[in-house]
């Protein structure tokens, strides 16, 4: 029987399961996917879904013992994510010994060049492929089943080289996105009708395409169990990451990223990966396989850590990204002139010409193939390379170091050119200038401490938790200590920088200093992968210290999850309990008491009690037969502590209602809209999904008390017709028709016109703020120039980053909040109040510099614009948030301003 022993780092993994077999005698004839799956891969018109691509799977490790398929995890719909271990005989027999091996390698503590080197020559190489996590991109996944079936069957000397050199983990990533696409696109009987257009759902549960967007926290299981594999327990030394589709009149993107780079990553990436790439495109070549380009043919960079692939490389991995044409319907290859004269980064253009599947899984087969070949005769270079880039993190963390960014020569450059100071041939400007970028104050820390008694001390242990799911090492203080002259209490988790996986530590840490990137000067921005300032520790309000000094302490290491000190019910509670409204899990404890029918309150004064003053916003919970054992729950499933009381508090006071809360989707989903749902469902809010039709039938009042409408979800302006879908509704099953539509102007509108006007609540986030306008709300465009033109991206461009507001936090939307904020932006709607009655600023920017971390161009025009508006309308009240408060479930420093707007407009005032 096969076996493999995993090294789960992580006390709650999954046992591997293995779809082992006996003892084999003679290897015997192994299937091919035409005779399990009754059409050749690739195919025209074919597609198979999951459940028959792992029963293949399954059959191919019955086989041959070049195969170990294995459960790696479970996905969010409850499917077992499987990996193929595909290797030679005998090293399947020696899997423990090369997992160790690689791990050792990776983590790089303790040991010496030499022993490396010994390892190195010891060991296997480790790369993982993983295909189908957009679940849309079809080719890939079959693709890896091919493949997985040409590496057990075929025996020609490359391959058996293959499998003597390297440890191949093939897996796939998103199994429950693959069985539906899969079903959706096979269920159409004609095939030149098949297509995988208009799926009613996500292919991912809840978020959909930012499903490779969310490796910062690994919220969803899928993220989880693939950082696990890549983080805990294999360490690969190249991982390959799969994706759809590639440029325009080319066939596939794949290989080395352009510029800016980012300076937290170890030197050995770019050109470790230069070498990936240039394999990969030189046996494209060799093989007659046109129209692979690399670099400047696609948007992709070295720079967010967030994806799959790109937070490999914080870790130390060589991660490759490719993005290929193709689908089961036969397509072509676009004629676009531009591309056809070969260059550098595209060497061997192709021809328009008809594209058919079976090319795009020859072209991933070559790419793989490449891919295992740089791996094999690379082996032990890579090996021990994995070891240098772990040994220089944990050196850099030892000692002084400097990391320079674009933006602080920049600064030195500034100097120079103030100083009116020219360069001197080759000796270049004088050496003083570079000392500056030295300065003691500047320099990298040598650890973080994130201490116990913050306000939000749960919060930050998911922060901590977050970190430990991407192999982070954390320690926590056993006791009391001192660093730096100051004193910190027991419990305070220490996040030291002399560990393998730096760059991610920093990353997370240290703000991001992204440069100014223009196409020429003057001209447009050129627009940055994903976004540029994603600071964690920022977007979930942690505090922490940065100590820049070497440091100890009585402390030990995390094993497996943190986990916060338990919570505690204090003081006699005879009048009731005090609760913070600092803490954002104090609404699990909210919506628990509300949904038991027990009393809560917000208390709009400070109060003082038991020798402490509490602020304004202060959650009161009166004292009943029912809630000590309530809870006693909370304290003890999720760290709450409450603050008994024997004197009920007095003063002014907002008595909170259960709500009917409705969060509004569109036909197949909207990854925004899910990650309200998602969060919704960890923090205990009740909801209902609400479609289009649902709000043009009107009478909404009688269903909801609260609407949500995520970024995207209304349209842009006068006449817009926001996502529409345009479906034909005989074309899908009868199930989904009620999805269908999209929110008008003349449909919509005046029903949720009504909704405010009868006292609903609306909550807009994003562009879905355009609502005030079209109620009335007296708000008007910040960025705009001074004829009222929008702001072109020349002037204003700010594409994802962290930066800081002021908040009005004796407003009930920001209670909790504190009065200065980091907050994610994304050149999002900013208002500026016109007179009139009903509207209040709740969060606004108060400077021309108000830059925590990403790139910020034209911040002078933020100055004095809104960010988040408390408005009146009707009896009603709509809620503008412009910025995106609940991006990939990543800010939790600002989830209040949502969950308080989910109460805001509910509540019934009065003096207690």
């Amino acid at each position: 029987m096969k076996t493999m022993k995993s090294r789960p780092s992580l006390p709650a993994v999954l046992t591997l399961v293995v779809f082992a077999t006996g003892c084999r005698g003679t290897e015997p004839t192994i299937t091919s996917p035409r005779d399990q799956l009754g059409f050749d891969i690739g195919a025209d018109y074919q597609l198979a879904s999951y459940t028959r691509l792992t029963e293949y799977w399954k059959k191919l490790d019955a086989e041959s013992d070049r195969l170990s398929v294995v459960e790696y995890g479970r996905t969010s719909e409850g499917r077992p994510m499987l990996m193929g271990i595909i290797t030679s005989p005998r090293n399947q027999k020696n899997l423990p010994r090369y997992q160790e091996i690689s791990r050792r390698l990776a983590l790089a503590e303790g040991l010496t060049d030499e022993e490396a080197h010994e390892l190195g020559r010891a060991g296997k190489a480790v790369v993982w492929i993983d295909a189908g996590l957009h679940a849309t991109e079809v080719a890939n996944a079959q693709a890896l089943t091919e493949m997985a079936y040409q590496m057990v069957s075929r025996t020609d000397p490359e391959t058996l080289r293959f499998l003597d050199d390297v440890i191949f983990l093939a897996a796939f990533s998103n199994p429950d996105g693959l069985e539906h696409v899969a079903n959706w696109y096979m269920r159409e009987p004609e095939p030149t009708k098949r297509s995988t257009a208009n799926l009613p759902d996500l292919y991912q549960k809840y978020i959909g395409h930012d499903n490779n967007r969310e490796s910062l926290l690994m919220n969803m299981p899928e993220s989880e169990s693939i950082g696990r594999v890549l983080y805990h327990e294999w360490f690969p030394q190249i991982m390959y990451n799969q994706h759809q589709t590639g440029p325009a009149g080319a066939v596939l993107f794949i290989g080395q990223m352009r510029d800016p780079n980012n300076p937290n990553l170890d030197p050995l990436i770019a050109p470790s990966t230069e070498l990936v790439s240039a394999a990969i495109h030189s046996r494209f070549v060799a093989e007659g396989k046109p129209g692979a380009g690399s670099r400047s043919m696609a948007p992709y960079q070295n720079w967010w850590n967030g994806g799959v692939r790109s937070t490999a490389i914080f870790h130390n991995q060589i991660a490759i990204l490719s993005e290929i044409s193709g689908n089961p319907t036969p397509m072509d290859i676009a004629f676009v002139p531009q591309i056809l004269v070969a260059n550098n980064d595209y060497p061997f253009p192709i021809q328009p010409q008809e594209w058919h599947f079976r090319q795009t899984i020859d072209y991933l087969i070559t790419a793989e193939r490449a891919v295992l070949d740089v791996a094999s005769k690379h082996r032990e270079d890579f090996l021990f390379n994995a070891y240098v880039m772990g040994r220089n993190s944990i050196e850099r963390g030892s000692r002084d170091n400097w990391t320079m960014t674009a933006n602080k020569v920049a600064a030195v450059e500034s100097r120079l050119a103030a100083d009116k100071v020219m360069p001197t041939g080759r000796a270049g400007y004088p050496v003083k200038y570079y000392r500056s970028l030295e300065d003691p104050a500047l320099r990298d820390p040598r650890g973080y401490i994130i201490p116990s008694d913050q306000p939000d001390f749960l919060t930050s242990t998911k922060f901590v938790n977050a970190l430990i799911k991407n192999g982070v090492t954390v320690d926590r203080a056993t006791e009391a200590f001192q660093v730096a002259g100051r004193s910190y209490p027991a419990g305070s988790f220490v996040v030291k920088t002399a560990q393998a996986f730096r760059p991610d530590v920093l990353d997370n840490f240290e703000p991001q200093d992204y440069p100014n990137d223009f196409l020429y000067p003057g001209g447009p921005p050129i627009r940055p992968y994903d976004v540029t300032g994603y600071t964690l520790a920022y977007q979930m309000g942690v505090h922490f210290d940065r100590i820049l000094e070497g440091f100890d302490g009585p402390f030990e290491r995390v094993e497996g999850f943190a986990k916060a000190p338990a919570g505690e019910i204090t003081g006699g509670g005879k009048a009731g309990y005090l609760l913070s409204h600092q803490v954002n899990d104090a609404f699990i404890a909210i919506n628990r008491l509300l949904a038991a029918g027990e009393e809560v309150y917000w208390l709009q004064r400070p109060v003082q009690a038991n020798g402490r003053s509490y602020p304004v916003g202060t959650i009161y919970i009166p004292a009943s037969q029912s809630n000590p054992s309530l809870l006693q729950a909370l304290a003890s499933d999720v760290g709450l502590t409450f603050d008994g009381v024997d004197k009920a508090p007095t003063g002014d006071a907002l008595r909170l209602r259960p709500r009917r809360i409705g969060v509004v989707d569109r036909y197949g989903g909207s990854s925004t809209s899910g990650w309200v749902q998602w969060m919704f469902e960890q923090y205990g809010f009740p909801y209902e999904v609400v479609y289009p039709p649902t709000l043009d039938a009107g009478g909404l009042s009688a269903k909801f008390d609260v609407l949500i409408f995520e970024d995207g979800m209304v349209p842009s302006g006068p006449g817009g017709q926001g996502f529409s879908s345009e479906v034909d509704p005989s074309s899908i099953p009868e199930e989904y028709r009620s999805r269908l539509g999209s929110i008008t102007e003349g449909k919509t509108v005046p029903q949720l016109r009504r909704f405010l006007a009868d006292g609903g609540n609306i909550i807009a986030i994003g562009s879905s703020t355009s609502l005030g306008a079209t109620m009335g709300v007296p708000v008007t465009n910040a960025l705009v120039d001074g004829a009222g033109r929008s702001l072109p991206s020349e002037k204003f461009y700010i594409p994802g980053a962290i930066l800081q507001a002021s908040v009005d936090n004796s407003n009930p939307l920001a209670y909790g909040i504190p009065d200065k904020l980091d907050i994610f932006f994304d050149n999002n709607p900013l208002f500026r109040l016109r007179q009139g009655a009903g509207a209040n600023k709740v969060a606004w920017f108060d400077s021309g510099a108000v830059l925590r971390s990403g790139w910020a161009w034209g911040q002078e025009y933020l100055n004095g614009a809104v960010a988040v508006v408390d408005a009146d309308v009707g009896r009603g009240k709509l809620l503008l948030l412009g910025p995106l408060v609940v991006f990939r479930a990543q800010p939790h420093a600002t989830f209040k301003f949502l969950f308080n707007g989910v109460y805001y407009g509910g509540v019934e005032r009065l003096a207690l």
